[in-house]
């Protein structure tokens, strides 16, 4: 008997957990749906995930510092942060600053499949 309103008990617990966990999900995917901009979307990025390496006048590194030399690379920059954190080319580098979440790696992809608007 204990073990029945042990179950009807975490039951209807489990269900809210689930229901909360797919609807962060969908929120994330939601949030890459929308048209992009660099300003708005990416710069921020850019501007958490780039800094100092690659932000002169500290930054010795390809230049990210505004919409064009983001634009020019971005396909590199799409290529270097899905690469495995093992990978000597992986950016950004480990001691430097957090690897890019898949929510904002999809931001980067989207924005450039959407012709990299500014």
């Amino acid at each position: 008997m204990k073990k029945l309103k042990l179950t009807l008990l975490i039951l209807p617990f489990s269900i809210v957990l689930i229901n909360c966990n797919s609807t962060k999900k969908g929120a994330q995917y939601t949030s890459v749906e929308k048209n992009l901009s660099y300003n708005k979307d990416i710069k921020p990025i850019i501007e958490n995930s780039c800094t100092p390496c690659h932000i002169p006048p500290q930054g010795k590194k390809e230049p990210l510092e505004n919409y064009t030399h983001v634009k020019e690379n971005i396909a590199s920059i799409i290529e270097r942060v899905k690469l495995p954190q093992e990978d000597r080319k992986f950016m950004p580098p480990k001691n430097k600053k957090p690897a890019l979440n898949d929510s904002l790696v999809a931001v980067l992809v989207k924005w450039q499949q959407q012709d990299m608007p500014e």
